[in-house]
């Protein structure tokens, strides 16, 4: 005997309710077909958001292009890398035009669903959604992303560099790109795979390589003081791989600008600084370091032969009075100390990265028994320390000098002197455009040239 089945309005409003779900969404393929014939597409299921899917249909059949994106998926159920660019560029162009250059994340994913509803055979059938390749919410990546920030950087572009209320006098810092050739630009999307694999590779050689390639990208990031901060979480490998200074810099300007340090200070500028140095007002320090600068063995006290010379240069070089009352200015054995710093083998380099109070410019960190015998140099940078290529003084000092360069900072106002007369009177860079030093330093400068 059959029996009548009476449902209360609760129950009917619950199946009215699954009706409709099961109307809005179906399964793309059923569940078990886990395995797919070869050289098909793998099966999988995934769900349909046809509110998605008629939003993509209505900007392509409307928007300039878009017909002919829907003609090649039609033909040929994929499209060219060509076509998924104009795809891309449409559906964006819509996008910003009515959410703004920064849309919501819920926007930028309702997109991408509707890529993969109106053509199932471009969605990614081993993710699980199938659709992150074109919008991945947990990693802000993906197609739709790239072309986000590509928009966002050309409308900041157009807006122009803010202005600066600082007068500018010469020297590294934000907003001074340097011109250069790059053998090819990359897409965005090229620069954010190359990112990615920067991340997670161990190989030397593709390190380098992908730093080289994401030099421009990098460049433009360093000089936009909105995003000069991110440059060590965006490229990490700063942080473990020597050299990368050294690289950015000859891309920038050249391998002979980048060689003429070690090529000049060893062979004309030290024994010039040192005879110099018998002209200024003996006291023990100084007297140390000359002493030390002129010795060729190692010494029982102080900096090696190198940095004892590179530091008499600070001290015929002293930091200018910053201001216009004296009590400003600083003496050159205290400016040492914006230079380099000493830290006995052993001692932890991020317990001294933890320990610094307050930003200051880039410095040397170096690492020995003795300061006379240092096994490893750091640049230490925004709480950073990046590990030096070079393990003399003189090499080390040479890359403190392009990493100003290359990370866009400023010279410290305590080695503004010093660090200006590198910059014009050894490597030649901005030769005249620069405010120089005192006048009697600049004939000293070129006396020794």
């Amino acid at each position: 005997m059959k029996h009548l089945v009476t449902l209360s309005p609760r129950h009917l409003h619950a199946l009215l309710h699954l009706k409709t779900v099961i109307l809005n969404f179906s399964l793309c393929d059923p569940a078990e077909e886990p395995v797919a014939a070869e050289g098909s597409q793998p099966k999988r299921p995934c769900r349909i958001n046809y509110e998605a899917k008629a939003l993509i249909e209505k900007i392509l059949t409307t928007k300039p292009g878009g017909d002919r994106v829907m003609e090649e998926y039609a033909k040929t159920k994929s499209i060219t890398d060509s076509t998924r660019r104009q795809l891309i560029n449409i559906l964006t162009a819509e996008m910003t035009e009515t959410h703004g250059t920064s849309p919501p994340r819920s926007v930028k994913v309702m997109y991408a669903q509707g890529i993969v509803a109106l053509f199932p055979y471009l969605e990614d059938p081993y993710s699980q959604n199938g659709y992150k390749h074109y919008y991945n919410p947990e990693s802000g990546s993906g197609y739709i992303a790239w072309r986000l920030k590509t928009i966002q950087r050309k409308a900041a572009e157009e807006r122009g560099p803010a202005v600066s209320t600082s007068p500018k006098v010469g020297g590294p810092g934000h907003g001074r790109t340097r011109p250069f050739t790059a053998d090819r630009v990359l897409t965005d999307e090229e620069v954010e795979c190359a990112i990615a694999l920067l991340r997670h590779t161990a190989d030397e050689e593709t390190i380098r390589e992908k730093m080289k390639v994401t030099f421009a990208y990098r460049h433009a990031m360093v000089n936009d003081e909105n995003k000069s901060a991110e440059v060590f979480s965006v490229f990490p490998r700063f942080l473990d791989t020597p050299g990368l200074i050294e690289q950015d810099f000859r891309v920038m300007f050249g391998e002979q600008t980048a060689n003429k340090f070690m090529e000049r200070w060893p062979t004309t500028f030290k024994a010039g600084v040192i005879k110099e140095s018998h002209g200024l007002v003996p006291s023990t320090d100084l007297l140390d370091l000359m002493r030390n600068a002129e010795t060729s063995t190692e010494v029982e006290k102080g900096w090696d032969s190198e940095m004892s010379a590179i530091i008499l240069l600070l001290h015929l070089l002293p930091p200018s009075a910053q201001g216009r009352k004296r009590p400003g200015k600083i003496s050159a054995s205290n400016a040492v100390y914006h230079l380099i710093k000493f830290q006995k083998t052993g001692t932890s380099v991020q317990q001294h990265l933890d320990n610094i109070a307050q930003s200051s410019q880039p410095y040397l960190l170096a690492q020995g028994p003795t300061k006379s015998s240092i096994h490893s140099f750091f640049i230490a940078i925004d709480k950073h320390a990046l590990p030096c290529q070079a393990t003399s003084s003189v090499g080390a000092l040479d890359e403190l000098f392009k990493a100003h360069y290359v990370f866009g900072t400023s010279y410290s106002p305590a080695l503004n002197n010093f660090f200006t007369f590198l910059q014009t009177s050894i490597y030649n860079i901005d030769v005249g455009k620069t405010k120089e030093t005192q006048s009697c330093e600049r004939e000293w400068c070129v006396r020794h040239s």
